[in-house]
Protein backbone atom coordinates (compact mmCIF):
# COMPACT_ATOMS: atom_id res chain seq x y z
CA UNK A 1 0.00 0.00 0.00
CA UNK A 2 2.98 2.32 0.60
CA UNK A 3 4.71 1.48 -1.86
CA UNK A 4 1.79 2.03 -4.48
CA UNK A 5 1.50 5.90 -2.81
CA UNK A 6 5.01 6.59 -3.44
CA UNK A 7 5.06 5.16 -7.16
CA UNK A 8 1.70 7.52 -7.26
CA UNK A 9 3.70 10.88 -5.83
CA UNK A 10 6.74 9.92 -8.64
CA UNK A 11 4.62 9.42 -11.11
CA UNK A 12 2.75 12.88 -10.30
CA UNK A 13 6.49 14.74 -10.26
CA UNK A 14 7.26 13.10 -13.44
CA UNK A 15 4.22 14.44 -15.19
CA UNK A 16 4.37 17.91 -13.74
CA UNK A 17 7.95 18.07 -14.33
CA UNK A 18 7.73 16.77 -18.38
CA UNK A 19 4.64 19.22 -18.39
CA UNK A 20 6.92 21.62 -17.46
CA UNK A 21 9.91 20.70 -19.72
CA UNK A 22 7.43 20.76 -22.89
CA UNK A 23 6.12 24.18 -21.71
CA UNK A 24 9.78 25.44 -21.52
CA UNK A 25 10.63 23.93 -24.73
CA UNK A 26 7.69 25.66 -26.38
CA UNK A 27 8.46 28.98 -24.56
CA UNK A 28 12.27 28.32 -26.35
CA UNK A 29 10.90 27.15 -29.69
CA UNK A 30 8.97 30.19 -30.47
CA UNK A 31 11.64 32.87 -29.25
CA UNK A 32 14.41 31.14 -31.02
CA UNK A 33 12.40 32.59 -33.96
CA UNK A 34 10.89 35.86 -32.44
CA UNK A 35 13.58 37.13 -30.17
CA UNK A 36 16.95 34.53 -31.05
CA UNK A 37 18.90 36.77 -29.34
CA UNK A 38 17.03 36.52 -26.02
CA UNK A 39 17.33 33.02 -26.08
CA UNK A 40 21.00 32.92 -26.54
CA UNK A 41 21.25 34.89 -23.59
CA UNK A 42 19.40 33.05 -21.41
CA UNK A 43 20.90 30.07 -22.48
CA UNK A 44 24.10 32.05 -21.83
CA UNK A 45 23.15 32.77 -18.37
CA UNK A 46 23.34 30.84 -15.11
CA UNK A 47 19.56 30.39 -15.01
CA UNK A 48 19.26 28.95 -18.82
CA UNK A 49 21.91 26.16 -18.02
CA UNK A 50 20.44 22.62 -18.03
CA UNK A 51 21.92 22.16 -14.44
CA UNK A 52 21.70 25.37 -12.51
CA UNK A 53 24.53 26.60 -11.02
CA UNK A 54 22.38 28.84 -8.39
CA UNK A 55 21.53 26.11 -5.40
CA UNK A 56 19.03 28.89 -4.20
CA UNK A 57 17.36 29.55 -7.75
CA UNK A 58 17.12 25.58 -8.15
CA UNK A 59 14.34 25.57 -6.17
CA UNK A 60 11.84 26.62 -8.59
CA UNK A 61 13.47 24.55 -11.27
CA UNK A 62 13.98 20.57 -9.38
CA UNK A 63 17.59 21.44 -8.98
CA UNK A 64 18.71 19.76 -12.56
CA UNK A 65 17.09 22.04 -14.69
CA UNK A 66 16.94 25.83 -16.43
CA UNK A 67 14.63 27.82 -15.11
CA UNK A 68 11.46 27.54 -16.26
CA UNK A 69 10.30 31.09 -18.26
CA UNK A 70 6.84 30.74 -16.44
CA UNK A 71 8.74 31.00 -13.18
CA UNK A 72 9.15 34.57 -14.20
CA UNK A 73 6.42 35.65 -17.01
CA UNK A 74 3.97 33.26 -15.32
CA UNK A 75 1.83 30.75 -17.58
CA UNK A 76 -0.76 32.56 -19.67
CA UNK A 77 0.83 33.71 -22.80
CA UNK A 78 0.92 30.98 -24.82
CA UNK A 79 0.39 32.06 -28.35
CA UNK A 80 2.26 34.70 -30.63
CA UNK A 81 -1.03 36.73 -30.40
CA UNK A 82 -1.35 36.52 -26.48
CA UNK A 83 1.90 38.19 -25.66
CA UNK A 84 0.69 40.75 -23.53
CA UNK A 85 -0.64 38.17 -21.02
CA UNK A 86 3.09 37.70 -20.06
CA UNK A 87 3.65 38.66 -16.94
CA UNK A 88 6.85 41.10 -16.44
CA UNK A 89 8.72 40.63 -13.05
CA UNK A 90 9.06 42.60 -10.33
CA UNK A 91 11.52 42.43 -7.69
CA UNK A 92 9.39 39.94 -5.84
CA UNK A 93 9.69 38.23 -8.51
CA UNK A 94 13.33 38.00 -8.00
CA UNK A 95 12.94 37.86 -3.90
CA UNK A 96 11.81 33.91 -4.33
CA UNK A 97 14.99 33.05 -5.15
CA UNK A 98 17.03 36.00 -4.51
CA UNK A 99 15.47 37.22 -0.85
CA UNK A 100 18.38 38.54 1.03
CA UNK A 101 19.85 40.56 -2.07
CA UNK A 102 16.54 41.94 -2.65
CA UNK A 103 15.96 42.76 1.11
CA UNK A 104 18.88 44.75 0.82
CA UNK A 105 18.05 46.08 -2.38
CA UNK A 106 15.04 47.64 -0.68
CA UNK A 107 16.54 49.33 1.93
CA UNK A 108 19.22 51.21 -0.47
CA UNK A 109 18.84 54.14 -2.35
CA UNK A 110 18.65 52.25 -5.66
CA UNK A 111 15.31 51.02 -4.68
CA UNK A 112 13.62 54.99 -3.95
CA UNK A 113 15.02 56.26 -7.61
CA UNK A 114 11.60 56.37 -8.97
CA UNK A 115 9.70 57.86 -6.07
CA UNK A 116 12.53 60.28 -5.42
CA UNK A 117 12.18 61.28 -9.16
CA UNK A 118 8.06 61.75 -8.55
CA UNK A 119 9.11 64.35 -5.95
CA UNK A 120 10.82 66.62 -8.43
CA UNK A 121 7.94 69.65 -8.62
CA UNK A 122 7.98 69.84 -12.42
CA UNK A 123 8.37 65.84 -12.66
CA UNK A 124 4.36 65.60 -13.90
CA UNK A 125 5.08 68.33 -16.53
CA UNK A 126 7.47 66.43 -18.57
CA UNK A 127 6.27 65.23 -21.96
CA UNK A 128 5.02 61.50 -21.02
CA UNK A 129 7.93 60.33 -23.55
CA UNK A 130 10.66 61.55 -21.12
CA UNK A 131 8.81 59.80 -18.18
CA UNK A 132 7.12 56.65 -18.86
CA UNK A 133 8.90 56.17 -22.31
CA UNK A 134 12.02 56.03 -20.87
CA UNK A 135 13.70 58.51 -22.96
CA UNK A 136 15.07 60.84 -20.17
CA UNK A 137 14.65 60.60 -16.07
CA UNK A 138 12.65 57.65 -16.43
CA UNK A 139 15.17 55.60 -18.13
CA UNK A 140 17.24 55.52 -15.57
CA UNK A 141 14.91 55.67 -12.28
CA UNK A 142 12.95 52.97 -13.66
CA UNK A 143 15.38 51.05 -11.02
CA UNK A 144 13.33 51.62 -8.25
CA UNK A 145 10.19 49.96 -7.16
CA UNK A 146 6.78 51.51 -7.94
CA UNK A 147 3.40 51.05 -6.44
CA UNK A 148 0.36 49.23 -7.43
CA UNK A 149 -0.47 52.45 -9.31
CA UNK A 150 2.64 52.52 -11.17
CA UNK A 151 3.02 48.88 -12.01
CA UNK A 152 -0.73 48.95 -13.61
CA UNK A 153 1.09 52.44 -15.83
CA UNK A 154 3.43 50.68 -16.63
CA UNK A 155 4.67 47.59 -18.69
CA UNK A 156 8.09 48.06 -19.34
CA UNK A 157 10.49 48.89 -16.90
CA UNK A 158 9.84 47.51 -13.67
CA UNK A 159 11.93 44.46 -13.25
CA UNK A 160 14.94 46.97 -10.95
CA UNK A 161 17.60 44.14 -11.05
CA UNK A 162 18.08 43.98 -14.77
CA UNK A 163 19.45 47.63 -14.53
CA UNK A 164 22.65 46.06 -13.64
CA UNK A 165 21.75 42.32 -14.20
CA UNK A 166 21.06 42.44 -18.04
CA UNK A 167 18.40 40.26 -19.12
CA UNK A 168 18.14 37.65 -19.83
CA UNK A 169 21.36 36.23 -19.39
CA UNK A 170 21.49 37.87 -15.91
CA UNK A 171 25.14 37.73 -15.55
CA UNK A 172 26.87 38.22 -11.74
CA UNK A 173 30.52 39.04 -13.57
CA UNK A 174 29.08 41.47 -15.64
CA UNK A 175 26.90 43.20 -12.91
CA UNK A 176 30.15 43.63 -11.19
CA UNK A 177 32.00 45.30 -13.89
CA UNK A 178 32.31 49.11 -13.71
CA UNK A 179 30.74 49.85 -16.97
CA UNK A 180 27.23 48.01 -15.09
CA UNK A 181 26.67 51.05 -13.73
CA UNK A 182 28.45 53.28 -16.55
CA UNK A 183 24.46 53.78 -18.43
CA UNK A 184 22.73 56.33 -15.25
CA UNK A 185 26.11 57.05 -13.74
CA UNK A 186 27.40 59.29 -16.34
CA UNK A 187 27.06 62.89 -17.38
CA UNK A 188 26.02 66.56 -16.73
CA UNK A 189 25.13 65.96 -12.76
CA UNK A 190 26.85 62.87 -11.69
CA UNK A 191 29.65 62.40 -14.22
CA UNK A 192 30.97 59.18 -11.91
CA UNK A 193 31.80 57.14 -15.01
CA UNK A 194 34.00 60.34 -16.29
CA UNK A 195 35.76 61.30 -12.91
CA UNK A 196 35.98 56.98 -12.40
CA UNK A 197 37.72 56.17 -15.30
CA UNK A 198 39.96 59.21 -15.60
CA UNK A 199 41.20 58.63 -12.22
CA UNK A 200 44.15 56.48 -10.96
CA UNK A 201 41.69 53.95 -9.96
CA UNK A 202 40.25 54.22 -13.15
CA UNK A 203 43.71 53.50 -15.26
CA UNK A 204 44.54 50.80 -13.00
CA UNK A 205 41.06 49.36 -14.09
CA UNK A 206 41.28 49.89 -17.56
CA UNK A 207 44.85 48.46 -17.94
CA UNK A 208 44.79 45.55 -15.47
CA UNK A 209 41.03 44.73 -15.08
CA UNK A 210 40.85 42.28 -18.12
CA UNK A 211 43.08 39.80 -16.02
CA UNK A 212 40.65 39.63 -13.38
CA UNK A 213 38.43 37.13 -11.67
CA UNK A 214 34.98 38.75 -12.21
CA UNK A 215 33.79 35.21 -11.93
CA UNK A 216 34.74 35.90 -8.07
CA UNK A 217 32.24 37.28 -5.49
CA UNK A 218 32.85 40.79 -4.32
CA UNK A 219 33.64 39.39 -1.02
CA UNK A 220 36.69 37.33 -2.65
CA UNK A 221 37.53 39.86 -4.98
CA UNK A 222 41.37 40.63 -5.02
CA UNK A 223 41.72 43.90 -7.11
CA UNK A 224 44.40 46.02 -7.54
CA UNK A 225 42.08 48.92 -7.41
CA UNK A 226 38.97 49.80 -6.14
CA UNK A 227 35.41 49.46 -8.61
CA UNK A 228 32.47 50.91 -7.76
CA UNK A 229 31.03 47.92 -6.48
CA UNK A 230 33.97 47.49 -4.70
CA UNK A 231 33.57 50.61 -3.01
CA UNK A 232 30.14 50.94 -3.16
CA UNK A 233 28.52 47.29 -2.54
CA UNK A 234 31.13 46.13 0.09
CA UNK A 235 30.93 42.28 -0.11
CA UNK A 236 28.10 42.74 -2.44
CA UNK A 237 26.21 44.49 -0.23
CA UNK A 238 22.93 45.70 -2.87
CA UNK A 239 22.03 48.46 0.12
CA UNK A 240 23.60 51.42 -2.11
CA UNK A 241 23.97 54.31 0.27
CA UNK A 242 26.42 56.93 0.77
CA UNK A 243 27.47 59.21 3.57
CA UNK A 244 26.85 62.37 1.64
CA UNK A 245 24.14 61.57 -0.44
CA UNK A 246 23.40 62.56 -4.09
CA UNK A 247 22.88 66.32 -2.88
CA UNK A 248 26.11 66.43 -0.45
CA UNK A 249 23.87 67.81 2.43
CA UNK A 250 23.59 66.54 6.01
CA UNK A 251 22.06 67.51 9.09
CA UNK A 252 23.04 68.10 12.15
CA UNK A 253 26.25 70.15 11.54
CA UNK A 254 28.53 71.10 14.25
CA UNK A 255 30.32 73.79 12.01
CA UNK A 256 28.30 77.20 12.67
CA UNK A 257 29.12 78.87 9.93
CA UNK A 258 28.82 75.94 7.44
CA UNK A 259 25.35 75.44 9.17
CA UNK A 260 24.36 78.72 7.95
CA UNK A 261 25.43 78.63 4.08
CA UNK A 262 23.71 74.60 4.39
CA UNK A 263 20.44 76.23 6.02
CA UNK A 264 20.76 78.59 2.83
CA UNK A 265 20.73 75.43 0.11
CA UNK A 266 18.30 73.74 1.94
CA UNK A 267 15.63 77.07 2.27
CA UNK A 268 16.25 76.60 -1.76
CA UNK A 269 15.73 72.89 -2.27
CA UNK A 270 12.34 73.94 -0.57
CA UNK A 271 13.12 71.35 2.63
CA UNK A 272 13.38 74.39 4.94
CA UNK A 273 10.62 77.58 4.44
CA UNK A 274 12.00 80.88 4.36
CA UNK A 275 11.79 81.16 8.28
CA UNK A 276 14.10 77.78 8.74
CA UNK A 277 10.83 75.62 9.10
CA UNK A 278 10.06 72.10 7.90
CA UNK A 279 8.26 71.41 5.32
CA UNK A 280 6.26 68.79 3.66
CA UNK A 281 9.56 67.90 1.53
CA UNK A 282 11.71 66.57 4.27
CA UNK A 283 9.21 63.88 4.58
CA UNK A 284 10.21 62.65 0.92
CA UNK A 285 13.88 63.13 1.75
CA UNK A 286 13.54 60.76 4.86
CA UNK A 287 10.90 58.11 2.93
CA UNK A 288 13.98 58.47 0.18
CA UNK A 289 16.57 57.93 1.85
CA UNK A 290 17.86 61.62 -0.46
CA UNK A 291 20.27 62.73 3.21
CA UNK A 292 21.36 61.69 5.98
CA UNK A 293 20.09 63.06 9.05
CA UNK A 294 21.53 61.72 12.16
CA UNK A 295 25.58 62.30 13.08
CA UNK A 296 25.69 58.69 13.63
CA UNK A 297 23.93 57.16 10.51
CA UNK A 298 26.55 59.46 8.48
CA UNK A 299 29.44 58.43 10.59
CA UNK A 300 28.30 54.76 10.14
CA UNK A 301 28.44 54.91 6.42
CA UNK A 302 31.44 56.89 6.51
CA UNK A 303 33.36 54.15 8.71
CA UNK A 304 32.04 51.62 6.09
CA UNK A 305 33.74 53.42 3.49
CA UNK A 306 36.77 53.56 4.62
CA UNK A 307 37.16 49.73 5.66
CA UNK A 308 37.54 49.42 2.22
CA UNK A 309 40.09 52.30 1.54
CA UNK A 310 42.09 50.91 4.33
CA UNK A 311 42.94 47.69 2.26
CA UNK A 312 44.90 49.76 0.14
CA UNK A 313 45.72 52.98 1.96
CA UNK A 314 46.89 53.85 5.36
CA UNK A 315 44.42 54.44 7.87
CA UNK A 316 46.08 58.59 8.53
CA UNK A 317 46.09 58.78 4.65
CA UNK A 318 42.51 57.46 4.05
CA UNK A 319 40.55 59.85 6.74
CA UNK A 320 42.47 63.05 5.36
CA UNK A 321 41.69 61.96 1.94
CA UNK A 322 37.72 62.08 2.94
CA UNK A 323 38.00 64.64 5.44
CA UNK A 324 39.75 66.83 2.48
CA UNK A 325 36.66 65.95 0.00
CA UNK A 326 34.23 67.09 2.99
CA UNK A 327 36.13 70.53 3.38
CA UNK A 328 35.62 70.62 -0.36
CA UNK A 329 31.82 70.33 -0.10
CA UNK A 330 31.92 72.85 2.77
CA UNK A 331 33.97 75.65 0.40
CA UNK A 332 31.66 74.99 -2.38
CA UNK A 333 28.60 75.85 -0.14
CA UNK A 334 30.11 79.04 0.43
CA UNK A 335 29.99 80.23 -3.32
CA UNK A 336 26.59 78.04 -3.20
CA UNK A 337 24.35 80.54 -0.41
CA UNK A 338 26.15 83.36 -1.69
CA UNK A 339 24.35 82.69 -5.15
CA UNK A 340 21.14 81.67 -3.80
CA UNK A 341 21.33 84.93 -1.50
CA UNK A 342 22.15 86.75 -4.64
CA UNK A 343 18.57 85.43 -6.16
CA UNK A 344 16.74 85.14 -3.12
CA UNK A 345 17.24 89.60 -2.96
CA UNK A 346 16.29 89.68 -6.22
CA UNK A 347 12.87 88.16 -5.66
CA UNK A 348 12.65 89.98 -2.05
CA UNK A 349 12.99 93.27 -3.77
CA UNK A 350 10.69 92.51 -6.48
CA UNK A 351 12.94 92.76 -8.89
CA UNK A 352 12.31 89.16 -10.58
CA UNK A 353 8.65 89.31 -10.76
CA UNK A 354 6.67 86.62 -8.56
CA UNK A 355 6.38 83.50 -11.19
CA UNK A 356 3.28 82.24 -11.93
CA UNK A 357 3.93 78.70 -9.66
CA UNK A 358 4.57 80.74 -6.62
CA UNK A 359 1.99 79.29 -4.35
CA UNK A 360 4.17 76.14 -5.39
CA UNK A 361 7.09 76.94 -3.69
CA UNK A 362 7.46 76.24 -0.30
CA UNK A 363 9.90 78.63 0.72
CA UNK A 364 9.44 81.89 -1.49
CA UNK A 365 11.04 84.19 -2.00
CA UNK A 366 14.06 81.90 -2.06
CA UNK A 367 14.39 80.36 -5.38
CA UNK A 368 13.50 76.95 -5.75
CA UNK A 369 16.51 74.87 -6.86
CA UNK A 370 14.39 71.54 -7.83
CA UNK A 371 12.77 73.17 -10.88
CA UNK A 372 15.81 72.87 -12.57
CA UNK A 373 15.68 74.26 -15.68
CA UNK A 374 12.00 75.34 -15.33
CA UNK A 375 12.76 78.54 -14.27
CA UNK A 376 11.96 82.32 -15.90
CA UNK A 377 15.17 83.95 -16.12
CA UNK A 378 18.76 83.77 -17.43
CA UNK A 379 20.18 84.51 -13.47
CA UNK A 380 18.22 81.71 -12.05
CA UNK A 381 19.15 79.33 -14.90
CA UNK A 382 22.62 79.83 -13.62
CA UNK A 383 22.10 79.17 -10.19
CA UNK A 384 20.52 76.09 -11.41
CA UNK A 385 24.09 75.36 -13.42
CA UNK A 386 25.90 76.25 -10.59
CA UNK A 387 24.09 73.46 -7.86
CA UNK A 388 23.12 70.66 -10.34
CA UNK A 389 26.48 71.14 -12.29
CA UNK A 390 29.67 72.66 -11.09
CA UNK A 391 28.57 72.01 -7.08
CA UNK A 392 28.17 68.15 -8.10
CA UNK A 393 31.46 68.10 -10.61
CA UNK A 394 32.90 69.94 -7.61
CA UNK A 395 32.27 67.79 -4.51
CA UNK A 396 31.97 63.88 -7.02
CA UNK A 397 35.16 64.62 -8.23
CA UNK A 398 36.63 65.44 -4.88
CA UNK A 399 35.52 62.06 -3.38
CA UNK A 400 36.15 60.13 -6.90
CA UNK A 401 40.23 60.63 -6.64
CA UNK A 402 39.95 63.14 -9.66
CA UNK A 403 41.98 66.35 -8.99
CA UNK A 404 41.27 67.58 -13.06
CA UNK A 405 37.10 66.71 -12.31
CA UNK A 406 36.88 68.52 -9.03
CA UNK A 407 38.73 71.95 -10.00
CA UNK A 408 38.19 72.63 -13.99
CA UNK A 409 34.63 71.27 -14.42
CA UNK A 410 33.66 72.13 -10.90
CA UNK A 411 34.82 75.03 -8.62
CA UNK A 412 36.04 76.90 -11.70
CA UNK A 413 33.18 77.00 -12.93
CA UNK A 414 31.20 77.77 -9.72
CA UNK A 415 33.80 80.89 -9.01
CA UNK A 416 32.90 81.84 -12.93
CA UNK A 417 29.08 82.28 -12.25
CA UNK A 418 29.06 83.74 -9.22
CA UNK A 419 30.65 86.64 -11.15
CA UNK A 420 28.17 86.10 -13.89
CA UNK A 421 25.41 86.42 -11.54
CA UNK A 422 26.38 88.99 -9.64
CA UNK A 423 27.03 91.34 -12.39
CA UNK A 424 23.62 90.21 -13.89
CA UNK A 425 21.94 91.12 -10.50
CA UNK A 426 23.34 95.00 -10.45
CA UNK A 427 22.17 95.14 -14.39
CA UNK A 428 18.27 94.40 -12.97
CA UNK A 429 18.69 96.49 -10.17
CA UNK A 430 20.11 99.27 -12.19
CA UNK A 431 17.71 98.72 -15.33
CA UNK A 432 14.40 98.72 -12.23
CA UNK A 433 15.35 102.24 -10.93
CA UNK A 434 15.60 103.32 -14.89
CA UNK A 435 12.19 101.86 -15.37
CA UNK A 436 10.90 103.64 -12.17
CA UNK A 437 12.47 107.03 -12.93
CA UNK A 438 10.26 106.22 -16.53
CA UNK A 439 7.12 105.93 -14.88
CA UNK A 440 7.22 108.26 -12.70
CA UNK A 441 7.60 110.84 -15.14
CA UNK A 442 4.89 109.19 -17.62
CA UNK A 443 2.51 109.20 -14.15
CA UNK A 444 3.64 113.28 -12.97
CA UNK A 445 0.32 115.38 -14.42
CA UNK A 446 1.57 117.58 -17.35
CA UNK A 447 0.51 121.83 -15.74
CA UNK A 448 -0.37 124.14 -17.74
CA UNK A 449 2.07 125.32 -20.60
CA UNK A 450 3.37 128.60 -19.94
CA UNK A 451 2.87 130.81 -23.07
CA UNK A 452 6.46 131.56 -23.61
CA UNK A 453 8.11 129.93 -27.04
CA UNK A 454 10.70 128.03 -26.91
CA UNK A 455 10.66 126.35 -23.82
CA UNK A 456 10.16 122.33 -22.59
CA UNK A 457 6.99 121.62 -20.24
CA UNK A 458 8.42 119.98 -16.94
CA UNK A 459 6.98 116.01 -18.70
CA UNK A 460 9.40 116.76 -21.82
CA UNK A 461 12.11 118.25 -19.27
CA UNK A 462 11.78 115.27 -16.63
CA UNK A 463 11.58 112.60 -20.02
CA UNK A 464 14.89 113.85 -21.16
CA UNK A 465 17.06 114.22 -18.01
CA UNK A 466 15.64 110.08 -17.53
CA UNK A 467 17.06 109.24 -21.48
CA UNK A 468 21.03 109.01 -20.12
CA UNK A 469 20.23 106.54 -17.53
CA UNK A 470 18.08 104.66 -19.97
CA UNK A 471 20.67 104.85 -22.65
CA UNK A 472 23.23 103.72 -20.03
CA UNK A 473 21.80 100.74 -19.08
CA UNK A 474 21.00 100.07 -22.66
CA UNK A 475 24.69 100.54 -22.74
CA UNK A 476 25.62 98.05 -20.18
CA UNK A 477 23.11 95.48 -21.16
CA UNK A 478 24.88 95.16 -24.46
CA UNK A 479 28.10 95.30 -22.83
Amino acid sequence: MESGKILAIFAAAFLLLAGAASAQDACIDCHKIATPSLVKDFKSGAMGKEEVQNPSASKMAGNAAEIPCTSCHGSLHTTSTDFARAKMPTPETCETCHAPKVVEFKAGKHNFAWAAMHAMPTTKDQPKEIIQGQKGCGGCHKMGTKTETGLEKYRYGVASCDSCHTRHSFSTAEARRPEACLPCHMGFDHPQWEMYSTSKHGVIYSVEGSKWDWSKRLSEADYSAPTCQLCHMQNGDHNVITSWGFLAVRLPEKDEKWLANRLEILKALGVLDAKGNPTPRLDVVKAAKVARLTEEEWQALRDKKLKVCYKCHSQTFAKQNLENADAVIKEADVIMADAIKTVKALYADGILPKPSHYAELPSYPYPDLLRFYEVQSPIEQDLYLMFMEYRMRAFQGAFHANPDYMHWYGWAPMKETLVRMKDEAKKLREEAVVKAELEKAKATPAPTPAPAKGICGPTAIAAIAALPLALYALYRRRK
